[in-house]
């Protein structure tokens, strides 16, 4: 069995050169672990199964410093990331209540005018160092956040196959971030509004939960805010993202599909040295249809009354929170998911909102109750979060629906007379298999009625749909939005979601694996042929 090494550069290499199609491969392979995590019991034999996943370990090291042990399984075989977490400052993110300002009076006002800054002048800015910042260091390696904050997780993944025998060794810098990336953006890529994305942090997270951004909804994305306690390394990582160039050291005479230039939308920057720094950070709060935070905060990063009251309940928002995962690490504010699992009391308010499903989306119930602060924090019970892989199918399994409902129209049509009904029945018909249900080329869909899944996703499937149908049942004048509907998949479209994401070994196993695929494919990284 042959051994492929990657090293960080290998990795950016084959991350930064992958197309649309190959982001959505990716997505699909990680979608089919995390929907066999949930729903496969002991007696499905399932490699992926949360049976075969054990919980990490963690280490505190007497620096300050945490590393994790992460073991895994998925059907391509076994592997284990071993990362290394600096411990965070308490200042070293933007936060709703004392923002930190590190500059005197007499160079205060130059910062505030840089603070918040256009799309036009970022440009200006990139082309004007395209000799310095802008540039990568080596024309020979993509380029990189290597100056990026102290607490960018470091370590390696290492890859077995079914038998035990070595794979795979991969830097897993890169890995950590992309991986999260692709799960948070299994919902985003469904979301019916991108247009106004807000993301809190200016590191690896943030940067691959751009650039994926990017890739799946392009144009559709009109804004990008970014909040960051430093401009300048909310301009690095835009010059970087914006100047991803292919390597000079790959194949010239392999044929790769050109890559287009990802969208640029219109930009603006916001610190918290920002004169009127909360009044900036509420209006793009309010005005936003994407939150990413991806910063391991301990402080929540604005209060919760921007997303609580009644003016900020009004639009469904897709909130992603990936930064803290530890107990005491926080970047939501706890009355916000207590908001969103709170039970439908339509006598208690009469205001127009969004629908609110009555749970927080998590990568794992058993993991996030104890280690996810915002989850910790809020005192949530297990029936008031639900994971991910409860909520998605695969496109097989959509296809199959497909089939057996085809069948089922063309037998009704045959035992019809009457072309005008008929005709009825066709319409009805291409409404249903073209008009929604999260379908789209991504191969991956929404859970619709609770179809598609094992057990223990009916369960979680009917349960959520029925307290989001409570809404709209129970609902009086303007209680409940009429156009966001009452289904679990207008819901995960257009309602509030909170997806809290702290991390599973199974995903980067499954990525890992799929990289080393890639790896071999393309000629990338150094491979030991018997090891």
């Amino acid at each position: 069995m042959p051994l492929t090494v990657l090293s960080d550069s290998d990795v950016r290499n084959l991350l930064h050169g992958l197309t649309r199609d190959e982001v959505l491969d990716l997505q699909e392979s990680l979608a089919d672990a995390l929907h066999c995590y949930s729903t496969s019991t002991e007696e499905d034999n399932n490699g992926c199964g949360s049976s075969y996943q054990p919980l990490r370990t963690s280490l505190k090291r007497c620096d300050g410093q945490t590393t994790l042990f992460m073991p895994a399984s998925s059907n391509d075989g076994l592997g284990v990331k071993i990362v290394t977490l600096a411990e965070p400052n308490s200042s070293s993110e933007p936060t709703s209540s004392s923002p930190k300002t590190e500059t005197s009076s007499k160079s205060r006002s130059s910062i505030d005018e840089k603070s918040i800054s256009s799309l036009s002048s970022l440009q200006i800015s990139s082309r004007s160092s395209q000799t310095s910042a802008s540039t990568p260091a080596s024309a020979s390696e993509p380029p990189t956040l290597s100056e990026e904050s102290r607490t960018t997780p470091k370590g390696t993944l290492t890859l077995l196959d079914g038998n035990g025998a070595a794979r795979g060794f991969l830097n897993a810098e890169e890995i950590t971030a992309f991986r999260t990336a692709l799960a948070s953006t299994m919902l985003f890529k469904k979301r019916h509004n991108v247009h106004d994305l807000v993301v809190f942090g200016a590191g690896k997270q943030a940067y691959w939960h751009i650039r994926l951004a990017l890739i799946l909804r392009g144009e559709e994305i009109h804004h990008l805010t970014i909040i960051n306690r430093t401009y300048e390394t909310a301009v690095r990582l835009l010059q970087t993202l914006f100047s991803t160039a292919p390597s000079s050291d790959s194949d010239p005479s392999s044929e790769q599909p050109s890559q287009p230039p990802l969208h640029r939308p219109k930009i603006q920057i916001i610190t918290p040295s920002a004169h009127e720094y909360p009044r900036h950070l509420k209006s793009a709060i309010r005005s936003s249809g994407i939150i990413f935070c991806t910063t391991p905060s301990l402080t929540p990063l604005f209060p919760a009354s921007y997303l609580t009251n009644p003016e900020g309940r009004r639009k469904g928002r897709y909130v992603a929170a990936i930064g803290s995962y530890k107990p005491h690490m926080i970047e939501l504010h706890p009355d916000i998911l207590r908001q969103n699992v709170k039970p439908n009391h339509t006598h208690m308010h009469f205001h127009r909102h969004a629908a609110e499903g009555g749970a927080v989306v998590v990568d794992s119930v058993e993991a996030c109750l104890k280690e996810a602060g915002e989850v910790v924090q809020a005192g949530l019970r297990a029936r008031e979060v639900v994971e991910l892989g409860e909520l998605i199918m695969l496109g097989r399994e959509a296809d199959r629906r497909r089939s057996e409902e085809n069948a089922r129209e063309n037998e009704r049509r045959r035992r019809r007379s009457r072309s005008r009904s008929r005709s009825r029945s066709r319409s009805r018909s291409m409404a249903g298999l073209e008009g929604g249900e999260g379908l789209d080329e991504g191969r991956v869909e929404l859970a619709a009625t609770g179809g598609g899944g094992g057990t223990k996703m009916g369960k979680w499937v009917k349960g959520l749909m029925g307290r989001v149908k409570e809404m709209e049942h129970d609902a009086v004048d303007d209680v409940v939005d009429p156009s966001v509907g009452s289904s679990l998949s207008d819901w995960l479209q257009k309602g509030n979601v909170i997806y809290k994401s702290v991390g599973l070994g199974l995903m980067d196993v499954v990525v890992g694996h799929q990289l080393v695929r890639l790896a071999d494919r393309k000629g990338v990284g150094v491979v030991i042929p018997s090891f």
